[in-house]
């Protein structure tokens, strides 16, 4: 082993000291080129896409795909950093090589889950399905998409769980918040209720709800009364449905019907419940007698 000395050591950083500063430096430039350059190159290639996307879906789209590539570029910025280093300083990457080579065969006959996993994450970024920040059902899993990868997907539900969901385990993925939402509202009234009067009024909320400041921005098209839908056991169902942007139909629905409650208060417009008629004692209701 040689002796080590000032010498020894000034030589060793002048020889080998400076070309990893170098390799460290030049990594660094290039995470920081990752970060600065990427988001717009990303963000014009989805704008011009046939495809046509608003504001947010473009923003979506963007992040979800600069994560992706920037979790890609990371592993092979520090992998192949690591590797120059190791030559630097003399060690044979070529049996790292070779071993890594080994240890990929036998894990690839382990891993046919992860590669189907990495497949469906292929063809659910190529096909944009759903993006970060959408709101989806995927693996019968409903909630706001906070991370997709390559491999999995991840989901916050209402009850604020996370779900990591991986790909090769989604069958069908549902997108609630794709370029636009809906209304699709359900309202019952009572049997004996003048159903034009009751559509007219359910017309004249949704009108007026699209009129107000607060509330048209999130309205494409207003709220109204598309057919009575069914005869129900208590009451007469009336089918209603509008347009709005995305993630904004749970928010509409939910004043819609309590606009729609004051104004059937208001109107004396009933809206039914369950209800049993009971007949106490031995005598039967009568009953129309038929004729000889």
């Amino acid at each position: 082993m040689p002796e080590l000395s000032g010498a020894t050591v000034v030589a060793w950083l002048i020889d080998h000291g400076i070309p990893i500063l170098i390799i460290v430096v030049v990594g660094a430039v290039l995470w920081f080129a990752l970060n600065k350059f990427l988001p717009p190159i990303v963000r014009r290639g989805v704008s011009r896409t046939k495809y046509k996307e608003s504001k947010e879906g473009i923003k979506k789209r963007t992040n979800t795909l600069v994560s992706i590539f920037r979790g890609v570029a990371r592993v092979f910025i520090v992998v192949i950093g690591i590797m120059m280093i190791l030559s630097e300083v003399g060690v044979d990457i070529v049996p790292v090589l070779a071993g890594f080579g080994i240890a990929g065969i036998a894990i690839g006959f382990g891993a046919q889950y992860l590669i189907r996993d990495l497949i469906a994450g292929t063809f659910i970024i190529l096909e944009n399905q759903y993006r970060v920040g959408d709101v989806a059902r995927v693996a019968d899993i409903a909630g706001v998409v906070e991370e997709v990868t390559l491999r999995k997907t991840v989901l916050r539900d209402l009850d604020g769980i996370v779900h990591h969901v991986p790909n090769g385990e989604i069958r069908v993925a549902s997108n609630f918040t794709r370029h636009f939402a809906r209304v699709n509202l359900d309202v019952s009234v009572a049997y004996g209720t003048d159903l034009d009067h009751a559509i007219r009024v359910i017309n004249q909320v949704g009108k007026a709800l699209t009129e107000d400041e607060k509330w048209r921005k999130a309205i494409k098209s207003p709220p109204q009364v598309l057919r009575v839908d069914n005869l129900g056991d208590s009451g007469i169902y009336i089918k209603i449905l509008g347009d709005v942007k995305p993630m904004q139909q749970w928010a509409v629905m939910g004043e819609l019907r309590l606009r729609i409650k004051k104004a059937f208060d208001a109107e004396g417009i009933e809206i039914p419940w369950p209800h049993t008629k009971v007949y106490f004692g031995s005598s039967l209701p009568d009953f129309p007698k038929e004729e000889d």
